[in-house]
């Protein structure tokens, strides 16, 4: 059997053989599961042709370099593309595969965050909002925001909290606000009362005088009006704004938080794991090539052994590394669909809290409103009497009740 059908039967053909595994592998294979699949392969096409080589091996200078000639262009880069014509060509001592230039040529398209995985700007399909047009909570907290000191991360979902709990501090202030004004009414009601009960002016008579006691005596009704006012604000206005949403609402705000912030540990840990494996998968890998190295260099029955055991592991860390990535994913997704459905809640809570306040505002003007009808109401009458003052009936009436005589004094007689 001349070279060449030793060539063809013992290395060409196997190596065509791995060739043909590899184009219809699955399309979603995880790259690095791959490649320690085909390290199995191609080492073991290597030792096919090793020991073709060792049994054909001639004794003279000139055989033996044909046959290393065969040997090197039947060798293979464990991290080459086989569907690249090149791969099969011969690398020159120290050149860079082809398979390595595409793989330092591939762009990132994905970053991780703090344990979370984000696309990167302007890679990948543009992410549509869930709800376009709408500002919606669940389209904008995703990721974590430094603090103003910039060093440490605040959660998105913290944010939503903070948010929350200082919309109670601005309903309690608010209900503060409402307080003071009740007591101003009723300072100004009690005030009133009193000065409606003073003595000026009391002996003011006729038209005049009846128009000024119907002033004070209004007085009295206008502290009445807003006594009842001062009421109503306390327990129309006020107190709703200070019952909405007891102590509870923070027991609820705690258990969202706990949740979310659960979940989020949960996912630092899965991510945690994926980097685990990640390094166990390099450095098994790195093991198998230096063990394949071994195998140039020196042929034995325990350096074939060891390479099959590092192989093992290397397969073995590649699954690791796919189950550690396939458990992240599940709990992104599953914080994710937490995240989109409790930051909707807290929407609704706030929407519900800002109508609340609306409502109850509103029923401040209202009650403002009633209280200026009223006043008016009071005023009306003393309007009406000092409409009817007249001076010359109060001058007949006092001259007729203090008159000292109607007759007139006359001349001296001498």
């Amino acid at each position: 059997m001349d070279s060449w059908a030793i060539w063809k039967a013992e290395i060409w053909t196997p190596c065509v053989r791995v060739c043909q595994l590899w184009k219809r592998r699955p399309a979603k294979t995880v790259k690095a599961h791959a490649l320690g699949v085909l390290e199995l392969r191609i080492t073991k096409t290597w030792t096919v042709a090793v020991r073709a080589a060792r049994r054909h091996v001639l004794h003279s200078k000139e055989k033996q370099e044909e046959v290393r000639g065969m040997m090197m262009e039947a060798s293979f880069d464990t991290e080459e593309s086989f569907d690249d014509p090149s791969c099969l060509a011969p690398q020159p001592p120290g050149s860079v595969s082809p398979a390595k230039r595409q793989i330092k040529e591939i762009k990132e398209t994905k970053i991780t965050t703090n344990c979370v995985t984000f696309p990167l700007p302007g890679e990948g399909p543009e992410q549509q909002l869930l709800k376009p047009n709408e500002w919606s909570y669940c389209d904008y907290f995703w990721a974590d925001k430094k603090d103003p000191q910039g060093t440490t991360s605040v959660a998105g979902f913290e944010v939503l909290l903070q948010k929350q709990l200082k919309g109670k501090q601005m309903q309690k202030e608010m209900a503060e606000f409402i307080h003071e004004r009740i007591k101003i009414e009723e300072e100004y009601a009690k005030n009133l009362s009193k000065l409606s009960l003073s003595t000026l002016a009391a002996q003011e008579e006729g038209t005049l005088g009846e128009a000024w006691t119907q002033l004070k005596k209004s007085l009295h009704d206008e502290a009445e009006v807003h006594l009842k006012f001062s009421n109503k604000l306390h327990s129309e206005v006020e107190k709703p704004l200070l019952t909405f949403r007891g102590d509870n609402f923070k027991k609820d705000l705690k258990k969202y938080d706990h949740h979310i912030a659960d979940l989020r540990k949960q996912l630092a840990s899965r991510y945690a794991s994926v980097e685990k494996a990640r390094k166990a998968l390099a450095d098994r890998q790195k093991d198998l090539e230096v063990k394949t190295q071994q195998l140039e260099i020196k042929l034995s029955n325990k350096t074939e052994e060891d390479i099959k055991k590092a192989r093992r592991k290397s397969t073995q860390a590649g699954d690791d590394l796919m189950r550690c990535v396939d458990l992240y994913n599940q709990t992104q997704s599953k914080w994710f669909e937490e995240m989109v459905t409790t930051s909707m809640e807290l929407e609704k809570l706030e929407v519900e809290r800002i109508e609340w306040i609306q409502q109850h505002l509103r029923q401040y003007t209202t009650l403002r409103h009633e209280t200026d009808m009223f006043n008016q109401s009071m005023v009306e009458p003393v309007d009406q009497l000092l409409q009817n003052v007249d001076p010359a009936k109060d001058r007949e009436l006092w001259v007729k009740e203090y008159k000292t005589g109607e007759v007139r004094p006359v001349d001296m007689d001498i």
